[in-house]
């Protein structure tokens, strides 16, 4: 059952971005659609007014924002100033135990005592078609136990002022007041392979193909731009690889011995330069992006992970790609298009180049 504050990813309850913010309403939807997601639960924006509301935060926030400009080092003293507020304050005692509750009942669901989870900041304005906001707030990963769940939601509520939310606020004419922040809490995957897939190229916006990029271990390190993925070009109407391009990945981060935390370690030679997909996965990875995008109604970007101890029995040699987010796309979505060109072939590649256009990035070896 769904409290005030908190909302699991499998519910019915009300799941727009008002309540869940963006990147939760996405999994919400998702889930609900059949999409694998891993399973978790939204800390609503409700339970984040609750907690402006208790103890006079609402106000000190509101005294730190007054006269607020759009002064870099301005925004970054009154960014400091709030995100201590915020992280310095108990959290309300009823949101509290509607948080430990709902992660208890994770953890029963999966069957670990003390599941590790990810923890991820889900802000109203957040992975909207006209602004995504991402990178802006922050992600906790690796975050076991209830009292350590607590503290990284707390946290992530505190990201709403970073620097960068800040200056990215001031630049898009949104106003500081009135922001709210959901929570994500999501069973954390150990992963052997995780990236990113955009249902664009975003080299050139083609519409008809998908990238897949991919790493091993957890995609932390390609997000920061510290390894170097592959990158598979996925033709989107046959979902078939195109060009597969693999990179030296010396790093990768990965769950320590002891299971309590996140160590970056040696990718041995004979993994650095071998792709860390198989073909299969590939493509189940591509029809992933590709369902988002048909059940969003446009384009997107989505973060995946491939479990290094669960096999697929539909891959075959594969494992079952699980989704972490899914965003609207927002560079080449908002210009406009120019006329797509056609070639004429025959067969299967004939078809697929009057739909969407030519096809010329090359072939797979």
């Amino acid at each position: 059952m769904n409290s005030p504050y908190t909302v699991a990813f499998d519910s019915f309850a009300e799941a727009g971005t008002s309540r869940l913010g963006g990147k939760c309403a996405a999994l919400v939807a998702m889930t609900r659609a059949g999409a694998p997601v891993p399973p978790g639960f939204a800390v609503t924006t409700d339970a984040f007014e609750a907690q402006l509301d208790h103890g006079g935060l609402r106000q000190a926030v509101d005294d730190a924002l007054a006269g607020l400009t759009a002064d870099p080092g301005a925004a970054a003293a009154r960014g400091a100033e709030i995100r201590a507020l915020v992280g310095d304050r108990p959290v309300h005692a009823s949101v509290a135990a509607a948080v430990t509750a709902a992660y208890e009942k994770l953890c029963r669901a999966v069957g670990r005592p003390d599941t590790a989870v990810a923890v991820r900041s889900s802000a109203q304005l957040e992975d909207l078609p006209e602004a995504s906001y991402a990178g802006q707030h922050d992600t906790f990963l690796w975050i076991r136990g209830a009292d350590a769940v607590l503290d990284a939601v707390q946290r992530c509520w505190a990201s709403l002022w970073t620097d960068h939310a800040i200056t990215y606020r001031a630049a898009h004419g949104r106003p500081e007041r009135g922001l709210r922040m959901a929570v994500g809490v999501q069973q954390m995957v150990d992963a052997r392979t995780s990236g990113a897939a955009a249902t664009v190229n975003p080299a050139d916006g083609d519409p008809s193909k998908i990238v897949v990029e991919a790493i091993w271990g957890l995609g932390q390190l390609m997000a920061s731009g510290q390894v170097t993925p592959d990158a598979y070009l996925v033709d989107k109407v046959l979902l078939t690889t195109v060009r597969t391009t693999v990179s030296p990945k010396h790093q990768e981060l990965v769950p320590a011995p002891d299971r309590q935390g996140l160590v970056r370690r040696a990718v041995e030679e004979g993994r650095q330069r071998v792709p860390c997909l198989d073909p299969r996965e590939v493509v189940e990875i591509a029809r992933l992006a590709k369902t988002a995008e048909r059940h969003f109604g446009f384009p997107q970007d989505i973060e995946w992970a491939v479990d290094r101890h669960h096999r697929s029995t539909s891959t075959s040699t594969g494992a079952t790609p699980v989704l972490l987010q899914s965003r609207p796309e927002t560079v080449w979505s908002r210009r406009p298009r120019t006329p797509a060109r056609t070639s004429h072939g025959a067969g299967a590649s004939s078809i697929s180049d009057t739909l969407l256009g030519p096809s010329d990035e090359g072939t797979t070896s």
